[in-house]
């Protein structure tokens, strides 16, 4: 089975029983043939080694103050930065790796912890309450949901942040957005290589919010993939409100005229 056919396995899949080190281990397999993946996941059970279950603060000790993990601010844009298993031997990534990182190992160990997609800044929450929210890519930080809304205020221009951007995201929603960033840096590079690869990805995720299948169409019709988008196209004119529906569909007939 190739990389392409189990990622496509796994998250077609329940969404439950989706191995999220697994999946993204898989993406980066596209871009390191050789990438063993044994080996990466046998890495992250060795960080886990020991940890007690349920205790955030050894948890955070044992990745951001033993193992040395952070966010890599000199080359945030590097693809590098997305590969989970370039992430565990360099020890340095972005938001979401970092947080995989972070999720993964705290399964491991017992403590439950879960995906917060705040938006440019992917963060780990705790289930209970009040929540309490970590940082990967600064050093597992905590911070309560005043310090993520300062947070955000910082990254985007001092907008406030919606209280439901803090809510959980699952497994396929990580995936989903690990790959929207590598088709951003794919087209700052244009690099067309990376980009075909990722969008046959990207078009594999189900349950897809309505603002991602739109960017998804818009990068296979850029990437000239007008058959598929012109698909993707159609299937989201039904999730869509009538006005935004007749224009997708009208977006979809032109994209199949430039077929011919």
């Amino acid at each position: 089975m190739t990389p392409t056919e189990r990622f496509v396995q796994l998250v077609a899949g329940p969404e439950a029983d989706l191995r999220l080190d697994e999946a993204a281990l898989l993406i980066a397999a596209h871009a390191h043939p050789d990438v063993d993946v044994a080996a990466s996941l046998a890495a992250l059970d060795e960080l886990a080694v020991g940890l007690p279950a349920g205790d955030l603060d050894a948890l955070r000790h044992r990745l951001f103050d033993e193992a040395g993990f952070e966010g890599n601010q000199g080359d945030y844009y590097d693809p590098e930065n997305s590969y989970l298993d370039t992430v565990l031997a360099r020890r340095t990534g972005i938001p979401i790796t970092l947080s995989i990182v972070t999720l993964e190992v705290a399964r491991r160990s017992g403590t439950e912890l879960v995906g917060i997609g705040m938006p440019g800044h992917f963060l780990v929450g705790t289930t209970g309450q009040p929540a309490r929210y970590l940082d990967p890519f600064n050093g597992g930080c905590e911070l309560d949901a005043a310090g993520c809304a300062a947070r955000f205020a910082a990254i985007s221009g001092g907008q406030r942040l919606d209280p439901a951007a803090l809510r959980p995201v699952g497994s396929r929603s990580i995936l989903a957005r690990m790959l929207a960033n590598l088709t951003g840096i794919a087209r700052r590079r244009h690099d067309v290589v990376l980009l075909q690869w990722v969008l046959e990805l990207r078009a594999a995720v189900p349950d897809q919010s309505l603002a991602e299948r739109r960017d998804l169409a818009a990068g296979l019709a850029g990437a000239g993939r007008f058959d598929e988008a012109a698909d993707l196209l159609e299937r989201l004119a039904v999730d869509l409100p009538s006005a935004a529906a007749e224009e997708a569909r009208r977006a979809a007939m032109n994209l199949r005229a430039r077929l011919n």
